[in-house]
């Protein structure tokens, strides 16, 4: 059952197959053996059985509330949440309660989700392995893997065992691994630069980054404000859909998001692609880009090509700009956001009491990790009088010549453009950690982070795995706010590949259930 799409699930509960409080239970106890993964920093065991308990009432009385009554679900530890702890992965807000919940969670609660609780991530969602929080790093279930273990791990040195598991990516790796793991059926995550598509590509699940303005950002602890968009996790795009469905839409309290009325929809199953022009940009071939993902990027193209769509390569020709940019922004962004943290109103505060200047950088200093302060250092120097003009200004400039350059392409009569998500698949934590967060998010971030400049519709599909046993995922980007068309294109995509199911070894105990085990005969 826990295997089950989101849909499915759904449809079981309908019929009585399945109470939500038996669901709840069961993924609470999949949470509890899976603990080594350190998915989760906060379990609302009471909360969420007390929810499966109404919603059990309502479907009783054959009243559930919609798709999402009585469904586990869970949430990036930097959505505010009502009377459960919100960290961000930092000492700073450790033991901070909002009192408030985020819309987007609001929207779940609402329509009967069940909150099994909030997931890791990097310390304020700054950095691409999901290593750098407070709670330490997250565990890729793929690293448990029966594919990863017959592929990669030595069989001999046990004592290096522990050394072969493989980060999740990041920020929000922890949702990532919460669905992948079968904790839950669907996560919220949030997504600045790339933080929902590349973990749901190391961790094979689909992850969607909506247009920005789809979707409220009212009671996501910001990161960068013009960027940061929430991000769904679910196990498959139509899941992924329902989720969106019932988040989208006009929020009174946050500005940026569209006036118009957003209808939810179902995703048709297309039988015929040839109508659609897919978008190939040659800028993607990045520098550090894998053979292999470049081998599946192609056989992605012929896979369209050869269902009778019609594919072409186009040009962005100012990405190569765009991670730099990106970075000038972000940090600067960055600096004036975190300047709230001051120990004053809450979250830390620092014993020191000398004066209020020395309270209030005591607080910062302890705080703050390196990461953190180094992104308001660099964001600081950038709005200074005399840099304003050549670094913010300008960076400012050339978002706009990104965000054109998009226009022009879907102006020509693109309809999807088809990239990698990463540039190549998980690698071992202790080779992750050799470089600094900096130079990490950089290379993690360089083919995603352009969407969030344009403000674009991305999503992660994964599509197989790779020679050590380990998703690989591509990126679908698409028009503003046409998230029907990107998701029509990429459960198209999801069907042809046929992305093997996860054979969790550690799970198997818990789940007497067949496994299903899907052959990719594409990519085989």
């Amino acid at each position: 059952m826990l295997r089950a799409s989101l849909r499915e699930v759904s449809a079981a509960l309908k019929e009585g197959r399945v109470t939500p409080t038996e669901l709840c239970q069961r993924c609470l106890s999949l949470i509890k053996s899976t603990k080594f993964l350190n998915a989760y920093i906060t379990v609302a065991e009471e909360t969420a059985l007390k929810q499966a308990e109404e919603s059990e009432k309502r479907y009783r009385r054959g009243q559930p509330l919609g798709v999402l009554d009585g469904i586990p679900i869970a949430v990036k530890d930097n959505f505010n949440t009502a009377g459960i702890e919100t960290t961000c992965a930092s000492n700073m807000l450790k033991g901070y309660v909002s009192p408030y919940n985020a819309t987007v969670v609001q929207k779940l609660l609402d329509q009967g989700a069940v909150l099994l609780g909030k997931t890791n991530l990097d310390e304020f969602a700054m950095g691409s392995g999901s290593t750098d929080g407070i709670f330490g790093p997250v565990r890729n279930p793929w690293s448990y893997s029966r594919q990863y273990k017959e592929k990669s791990v030595p069989k001999s040195h046990s004592e290096d065992k522990d050394a072969t598991w493989v980060i999740t990516g990041g920020s929000s790796g922890g949702s990532a691994a919460a669905v992948s793991s079968f904790t839950c059926f669907a996560a919220l995550g949030s997504d600045t630069g790339g933080s929902t598509r590349n973990p749901a590509a190391h961790c094979g699940v689909v992850g969607l980054k909506p247009t920005y303005g789809l979707i409220s950002r009212h009671g996501l602890i910001p990161l960068v404000n013009s960027m940061d968009v929430p991000g769904i996790l679910t196990r498959c795009v139509d899941d992924a859909a329902v989720v969106l469905g019932s988040l989208a839409g006009h929020d009174p309290k946050d500005s940026t998001t569209i006036q118009d009325n957003f209808k939810p929809f179902e995703l048709p199953n297309l039988t015929d692609v040839s109508k659609f022009l897919i978008g190939i940009p040659k800028e993607y071939h990045a520098p550090g880009l894998s053979s292999e993902i470049l081998a599946l990027w192609s056989k992605a193209a012929d896979l369209f090509k050869n269902a009778g769509a019609k594919v072409i390569e186009v040009s962005l020709p100012h990405t190569r700009y765009s991670i730099v940019c990106y970075h000038v922004l972000c940090t600067a962004e960055v600096a004036s956001n975190m300047a709230r943290f001051d120990g004053l109103e809450y979250g830390h505060r620092s014993d020191m009491n000398k004066s209020t200047e020395s309270m209030y950088a005591a607080t910062r200093r302890e705080g703050f990790n390196d990461v953190v302060r180094g992104r308001i250092l660099s964001g600081n120097y950038f709005l200074l009088k005399q840099n304003y003009e050549n670094y913010f200004i300008k960076a400012q400039k050339v978002r706009r010549l990104i965000a054109n350059d998009f226009v022009k392409v879907f102006r020509s009569g693109v309809d999807v453009l088809l990239t990698p998500t990463t540039l190549s698949d998980a690698v071992p934590y202790m080779e992750f950690i050799k470089e600094d967060n900096r130079t990490r998010s950089t290379q993690d971030d360089i083919l995603t982070q352009a969407a969030n400049m344009a403000g674009l519709p991305a999503i992660n599909v994964p599509t197989a795995l790779s020679e050590r046993g380990l998703p690989v995922g591509l990126q679908f980007i698409g028009r503003s706010f046409q998230e029907k068309q990107l998701l029509t294109v990429a459960k198209w995509f999801e069907k042809q590949v046929k992305f093997p199911m996860i054979q969790l070894e550690e799970v198997k105990r818990h789940n007497h259930g067949v496994f299903q085990h899907q052959k990719s005969a594409f990519f085989s």
